[in-house]
């Protein structure tokens, strides 16, 4: 009997991607000024990881270059959706970013400082 591994790869891949990506998103857009330059990097990163997909000569590569470049693009969209939940205080906002400090200082703004998921209501420490 002959193993094929291209499913445990692909679920791997998949699991690692979606994890790395959930928190590079985070991590990004509460550091990051421009979201436009993450966004194009993820992009192009993803795009040229489709390309490699449709090169490749193996199977596994193949698969795990479809899957990270289809992670990456998405990531690449979670960034926005990541600001619209600063701008209404479901994820922290950071005061030292500039673009943050433009939704904390707003008078309708519901931004907050308060990371929702820690274990204790204090404010988010970079």
């Amino acid at each position: 009997m002959e193993l094929n591994f291209i499913g445990l790869i692909s679920a791997i891949s998949a699991f690692l991607g979606i994890a790395f990506g959930h928190v590079g998103v985070r991590w990004l857009e509460y550091r990051v000024a421009r979201l436009w330059m993450a966004m194009l990097a993820y992009s192009a990163a993803g795009l040229a990881m489709q390309i490699f997909s449709l090169v490749l000569n193996s199977l596994y590569l193949k698969s795990l270059c479809g899957i990270i470049g289809m992670t990456l693009l998405w990531d690449a969209v979670e960034l926005i959706r990541q600001q619209r939940r600063v701008r209404r205080g479901h994820a922290p906002a950071n005061p030292c970013n500039p673009r943050h400090r433009r939704f904390l200082e707003a008078p309708s703004s519901s931004a907050t400082v308060v990371d929702r998921l820690a274990d204790s209501f204090e404010p988010h420490s970079s």
